[in-house]
This record gives C-alpha cells, sequence and structure tokens, in this order.
C-alpha cells in the first residue's frame, strides 16, 4: 500500500508534467530513468528519492516544494470552496486551464466573467 505522501508526490508530478506538456517518455530521458519509472513514482507506486525529485523538479522547472505544496489543505481555514485534488488535477482541467491562457487576455477576463455567472 503506497504512502498517502509518496502519492500526493506522485500526483503532483504527473500535474505539472501535463502543465507543461511533457510525455512520461520525455521526463524520464531528462532524468535518467525509464517512462516505466515514471509512472510508478506518479502512482505512488514507487518512493522518489531527493536526489531524482531535484531532477524532476529541474526537469519540470519547479521548486522541489511545489511536490509537497496541498498536504495540508485539509487544514485550510479559508471560507472559500475547494475543488478535490483529483478534480484538479484531471488531464481535462489541466487542458482547460493551459487553452484558456492560449486566450488574449481582454477575452480571458470576458471568459471568466461568464464562467462565474454560468457556476451560479
Amino acid at each position: 500500500m503506497p504512502h498517502p505522501v509518496d502519492v500526493h508526490v506522485g500526483k503532483r508530478i504527473r500535474h505539472r508534467r501535463w502543465l507543461v506538456g511533457k510525455t512520461q517518455q520525455e521526463l524520464a530521458s531528462e532524468v535518467g530513468v525509464k517512462f516505466q519509472q515514471v509512472q510508478k513514482y506518479e502512482t505512488g507506486a514507487n518512493r522518489v528519492s531527493a536526489s531524482r525529485l531535484w531532477e524532476i523538479a529541474a526537469a519540470l522547472d519547479v521548486d522541489v516544494t511545489h511536490f509537497f505544496e496541498g498536504l495540508n489543505s485539509a487544514e485550510s481555514t479559508s471560507g472559500e470552496k475547494h475543488l478535490s485534488a483529483d478534480v484538479v488535477q484531471a488531464k481535462e482541467a489541466v487542458d482547460l486551464v493551459r487553452t484558456f491562457f492560449s486566450i488574449p487576455e481582454e477575452q480571458r477576463a470576458q471568459l471568466s466573467s461568464l464562467a462565474k455567472v454560468l457556476a451560479v
């Protein structure tokens, strides 16, 4: 049974990899492992060593701490609605965000306003 921290770190690796548009094979090549190893990291089946996590962070252009963000999200005290980690990290959500930022800024603001109205 994978440790919850390993699963969280793996999900954060997968999410960031999707966000930057890399395949498992591309990430694996950059950090010197086979793509199957990246699959195991992303599912939490295998733990990521500190040195390998450092290499993954560099390949994905984030700080190592990025992979641990949200571990205590259940203890959040803000009144905002929080989406589940699975929804936020879904490939479709990442694709939507990537597409959203490809839209010109003025139109993004209008689209954002529309989405807020539709969400009520």
